[in-house]
């Protein structure tokens, strides 16, 4: 079966981390762009953090700079968003993205149509007390 899974996210408090983990199975990471994009109740869907196919640069939104990383291992296919200093407003659901040979900026772009070659069903993160 041709899909992406992420795991890792739970309920935090503030200060906290979490490590998210995005497995793809069917196919092979390492010729897409892969993206870890969030929506929260009534906002938009915003990128967070995404790496290019090509050289591995890496694109963060600005609210997350100097907290998460986004690293890939395409040995073990997988995508994983290290999150550190978690506050209240990353809570959402978070999933990851898949799309052959896009580079991270335009992966992560605000408005970039919602359309991917695969999507994973998300993992729900909240940072609370």
């Amino acid at each position: 079966q041709v899909q992406l899974v992420e795991s890792g996210g739970g309920l935090v408090q503030p200060g906290g981390s979490l490590r998210l983990s995005c497995v793809a199975s069917g196919f092979t990471l390492d010729r897409y762009g892969i993206g870890w994009l969030r929506q929260a109740p009534g906002k938009e869907r915003e990128g967070v953090a995404c790496v290019s196919s090509t050289d591995s640069s890496t694109y963060y939104r600005e609210s997350v700079k100097g907290r998460f990383t986004i690293s890939r291992d395409n040995a073990k296919n997988t995508v994983y968003l290290h999150m550190n200093d978690l506050k209240p407003e990353d809570t959402a659901v978070y999933y990851c993205v898949a799309e052959e040979y896009d580079t991270a900026w335009y992966l992560c772009a605000d408005g970039r149509p919602n359309e991917y070659d695969y999507r994973g069903q998300g993992t729900q993160v909240t940072v609370s007390i």
